[in-house]
């Protein structure tokens, strides 16, 4: 749970340049890579983490502007990395100006729970790798260049020379 603005910034800042680097590398024909027919495809795992941004947090009375469209991804890439970095920018923006530390105590109903708005902003972020994850190895089986997260990928490995361990 966050107890400071600062801190929830902090980690946010490092984990949405991340998400925003897988968004980033998605293409249009990669969005409907699944790895099975009952679960989530590419695309909508991007659109998912986009549109949760505005979604969760508005439950709390935060007050920033909602992407446009439905539940269903769109067919652009570039769309979707848009809608994420905006939600991203307009949350960040309504944290700052609309909430000071004592709001991250207060509890608002989180899908018929009581969660602290520190809680749920932590939530929102483990939510966000969650998915991040999913789609890595999706965009692996769509033949996308994974670009790195935590650390050097395969294929950062070999372009610096070196043997990518198994």
């Amino acid at each position: 749970m966050f107890t400071s603005i600062e801190s929830f910034v902090a980690e946010w800042t490092n984990e949405s340049k991340a998400t925003q680097r897988v968004l980033d590398a998605l293409t249009d024909a990669s969005l409907s890579e699944n790895a099975n027919s009952t679960f989530r495809p590419l695309g909508q795992l991007g659109w998912h983490i986009a549109t949760t941004i505005h979604e969760m947090l508005s439950r709390t009375g935060l007050q920033f502007e909602a992407p446009e469209g439905d539940e269903h991804a769109p067919a652009s890439a570039a769309k979707i990395a848009d809608t994420y970095r905006a939600a991203s920018q307009g949350m960040l923006e309504a944290i700052r100006t609309q909430w000071s530390d004592g709001k991250l105590t207060e509890t608002s109903d989180m899908y018929g729970e009581q969660w602290r708005n520190g809680m749920t902003l932590r939530i929102l972020i483990s939510h966000e790798i969650h998915h991040r994850g999913q789609m890595t190895v999706l965009m692996r089986l769509a033949g996308l260049r994974v670009p790195d997260i935590y650390g050097p990928t395969r294929e950062d490995w070999v372009e610096r020379g070196m043997q990518p361990l198994v």
